[in-house]
């Protein structure tokens, strides 16, 4: 399919091959005319500024760069708990100015010249994922796989293979701006977006995005079977749809590891889960030898991972992360391999992005215990099941949603994310271009910005070209 002449420039101007990859590093379309569209509109949208730093600017509108483009006016989407990992600095070939957001949804605004699938004025969510339809893993439908969308060397080189280009995830997935904003870039339209049916508010199909998805491939990927006893570390978005999907495969029992009102909250939603808060632990018991003494002595069958490993609980691997000796800490990886029972299953959802130290292979090796990399959930094999589960009332995504908040205050909903902070689970971002909120949805709330950490934002704002 040939080129159009402007897209063309735009990818010998950057450098990469044209037949192996769509255009790569255009996180900022302020950096280069070249990107921005040439009627000179302008969106807002949240860009990261350096290591705990991000926050809202007026950037240019995205341009249709190839034939296969698509542009959305984006209504709608959240902070996901990985968007934590680029806030603190810690994925790599991060940029300042980079326009972050992984998850939305939205209208079509514009479509390029090969695209007939999708029209002007229709509805759809995108996969999180970037994903051409041709290659080995896209025919398979795995779409995470793809081999096309992301040049990036260093990560090819780190794990001896590609992954898929990701939506505003750093220059380390493909280098594309992401949804957190008012207008987006999507490649591969016909590809990467989701046609919405009209009874699917968009408070419900964002979702499709990744979240659901990547609990889902969490569930079947690891292998949750009918009478399996699971236990799930982390009680966010994540776990709480692996407990709900978990049930759906036949689990006999699900316990949430995790501390504070988000067991909670679970149990609110779903009173058939048991939890176990690791902060109440008495002197000489551990999160091991509990899920131990709450199975029979032998552990869980099944043990899921949704928290992440940027985060210490001991001071070695603290001191080790501070020092760059690692990027990721074995800790709660060690401790899934030690609680379930021998031959059980451990899946890691959450995103570990390089290498971790004292890991526990001896317990993994002599147990005979299936350690899984759930990798990043192929959203194309399953978001069609998972939208007819929707529209079933088989599953409910507004379950996970706590907080309305407009595209302008994202940036302090970063920070109270981070911090947890007002009861905040799953967040619908709303913009300009977004619909009034459906039955059941929160209210909008409003937060206020000042304070020290507005003025060191606008400093650094000032301070790079955007």
């Amino acid at each position: 399919m040939a080129m159009s002449q402007a897209a063309y420039k735009v990818e010998q101007a950057i450098g990469h091959d044209t037949n192996a990859t769509t255009a790569q590093d255009v996180t900022n379309p302020a950096n280069s005319p070249a990107y921005a569209d040439p009627s000179g509109e302008t969106m807002k949208a949240l860009v990261w500024l350096g290591k705990n730093s991000v926050s809202v600017v007026e950037t240019n509108k995205p341009r249709l760069i190839e034939p296969t483009d698509v542009i959305l006016k984006v209504t709608g989407s959240t902070v996901c708990g990985s968007d934590l990992h680029l806030l603190h600095g810690t994925v790599v070939e991060l940029q300042k100015g980079d326009i972050l957001g992984h998850e939305f949804c939205g209208v079509v605004d514009s479509v390029g010249s090969a695209v007939s699938k999708v029209s002007a004025g229709e509805r759809v969510v995108a996969s999180f994922q970037i994903a051409c339809g041709e290659c080995y893993y896209c025919k398979k439908k795995l779409s995470s796989q793809c081999e096309r969308t992301n040049a990036n060397t260093l990560e090819n080189a780190m794990y001896g293979g590609r992954t898929a280009g990701m939506f505003g995830y750093s220059h380390f997935t493909g280098g594309f701006a992401g949804g957190q904003a008012e207008y987006v870039r999507v490649p591969f339209g016909e590809v990467n977006l989701l046609k919405i049916p009209d009874a699917v508010p968009d408070e419900k199909a964002l979702y499709l995005s990744d979240v659901l998805a990547t609990s889902w491939n969490c569930v079947v990927d690891t292998g949750v079977e009918k009478g399996d006893v699971v236990a799930i570390w982390g009680g966010g978005p994540i776990g709480q749809m692996c407990a709900d999907f978990a049930f759906y495969h036949g689990a006999a029992r699900v316990i949430v590891v995790d501390q504070n009102w988000r067991l909670e909250f679970i149990q609110k939603h779903n009173p058939k889960v048991e939890v176990l808060d690791y902060s109440a632990l008495k002197k000489g018991e551990s999160v091991t030898s509990k899920l131990k003494e709450m199975c029979d002595g032998r552990g869980p069958d099944v043990a899921l991972e949704c928290v992440a490993g940027e985060y210490a609980k001991g001071w070695a691997h603290y001191f080790e992360l501070m020092l760059g000796m690692e990027t990721d800490t074995s800790e709660i990886v060690n401790e899934m391999i030690t609680s379930v029972r021998n031959f059980g299953r451990c899946g890691i959802t959450g995103v570990y992005v390089g290498f971790t130290n004292h890991f526990n292979i001896g317990s993994l090796m002599e147990r005979g215990i299936r350690l899984i990399g759930n990798g990043q959930a192929p959203v194309q094999l399953y978001w069609e099941q998972l939208l007819e589960l929707i529209q079933s009332g088989d599953i409910d995504p507004m379950k996970m949603l706590s907080h309305r908040v407009r595209l302008e205050e994202i940036d302090t909903i970063y920070y109270k994310f981070e911090k947890k902070e007002d009861g905040m689970q799953k967040v619908f971002v709303e913009t300009k271009f977004s619909q009034p909120a459906c039955a059941g949805s929160p209210e909008l709330k409003i937060y206020e910005k000042g304070g020290m950490a507005a003025l060191e934002n606008k400093a650094k704002r000032m301070a790079i070209d955007v």
